[in-house]
């Protein structure tokens, strides 16, 4: 049998104790040998034993499991306390093996998964696996969260926007996951649309200009003016949150994700027929829909307006605005005066539909009859004559 030198065993036996003795400051395994107290007592090996609070071994919001036998990490504070036990730390040791794990998450622009367990200023406390992060309000949606209970303890994907081991501080954002999750759901629902489709959606939210459609994941823009044909002063006049409606495709911008819908577009365009509907000095009826300075427009159909220039208003009243003449939602009669089908712009008159008073005047008094009415104004060429009978202006001259 070989004998051993005292060199030899002195080597052997330091390292052993290399082997066996546990570094302070790292992470090492232990096994559970009892609980007692609400507490696990830990054996570390070469003859240590530690105590940690059962509590540690429970993850936020969750029941600790434990149980005599487990094999467990913890952290090794300190070989020995004023007690002779080893000080150890089950949290300490979850934190550092999160921290090497998400730091390499981070570097590589990996998701972590975490659950949200508390709410601070600002933000939400988000546990990711033994170390503690901080989800700002902003980063919670895409969309402001009012109840952020559903969310809680909940395990989900999160993206690290910046973290400092040395300050013990990560940011992480779950707004970022769902981005992107919606970026390919949209991508993946663009690239099954065409121009020109017909598709259902659902109105989601209404604005002045228009109204937002989701098509199954992706949102389109109506705008007020592809709602009608007729005049739309509000999206809310024929539509509502909730609602189903059916749009056509009008357009798709591959780089934005941007989707243009239409109403209208499904409808028969009624200016297809106006030339035959409306011929040239033909009469009908309309309603005021706006009152400008220049005029009046005046609906015929749903879809078709036509202009009543204040020129084309009255025979007697010049320099009146038209909201003397006519008030909005009136009914009128108009004659149709020009239609231009390229510009969709019709042409109307509400005067053409009055006697001329002209033409009374001239036919009740011809050349060299008399006439009574009273001077209004006297100028070097001439006077300003009112005929009384038929409060017309007239100029006569002098002599």
């Amino acid at each position: 049998m070989a004998t051993v030198t005292m060199e030899e065993f002195e080597a052997l036996l330091q390292e052993s104790f290399e082997v066996d003795t546990p570094e302070e400051g790292t992470v090492v395994k232990g096994k559970v040998i009892a609980i007692e107290a609400g507490q696990a007592i830990i054996d570390v090996g070469y003859k240590m034993e530690g105590r940690v609070d059962i509590k540690e071994f429970a993850d936020p919001g969750e029941s600790p499991e434990i149980s005599v036998g487990d094999v467990v990490e913890v952290f090794l504070r300190a070989a020995e306390n004023s007690k002779g036990e080893a000080v150890i730390s089950r949290e300490m040791a979850r934190r550092e093996e999160a921290w090497d794990r998400l730091e390499k998450a981070y570097a590589d622009e990996e998701r972590v998964d975490g659950a949200i367990f508390g709410r601070v200023k600002g933000g939400f406390t988000v546990d990711l696996g033994g170390a503690v992060a901080f989800l700002p309000g902003s980063q919670v949606d895409v969309r402001p969260v009012r109840d952020a209970g559903p969310l809680m303890g909940l395990k989900q994907p999160f993206q690290i926007l910046k973290m400092d081991r040395r300050r013990g501080n990560i940011v992480v954002s779950r707004r970022a996951i769902l981005e992107e999750s919606r970026a390919e759901q949209r991508a993946e629902v663009i690239g099954k649309l065409a121009e020109g489709d017909s598709v259902d959606g659902v109105v989601k939210n209404i604005t002045e200009y228009g109204a937002f459609v989701d098509l199954g994941g992706v949102d389109g823009l109506l705008h007020v003016t592809d709602m009608a044909w007729r005049r739309v002063n509000h999206p809310s006049e024929i539509l509502a949150i909730g609602e189903t409606v059916k749009v056509q495709v009008v357009k798709i911008n591959k780089e934005t994700h941007r989707i243009s819908l239409g109403m209208k577009q499904l409808m028969d365009d009624p200016w297809d027929i106006v030339s035959v509907k409306y011929p040239l000095a033909s009469q009908h009826k309309g309603r005021v829909t706006n009152i400008t300075d220049y005029g009046a427009f005046v609906e015929l159909e749903a879809g078709v307006e036509g202009l009543v220039h204040v020129s084309e208003m009255s025979w007697t009243k010049k320099n009146v605005h038209p909201g003397k003449i006519v008030s909005t939602s009136q009914e009128v009669d108009v004659m149709v005066l020009e239609i231009d089908g390229v510009k969709r712009r019709v042409s109307l008159g509400l005067k053409q539909l009055q006697q001329e008073p002209m033409g009374s005047v001239a036919d009740e008094n011809p050349v060299g009859s008399q006439v009574e009415g009273e001077v209004k104004t006297v100028t070097e060429f001439g006077c300003l004559l009112v005929w009384l009978e038929t409060s017309m202006e007239w100029f006569t001259c002098l002599i």
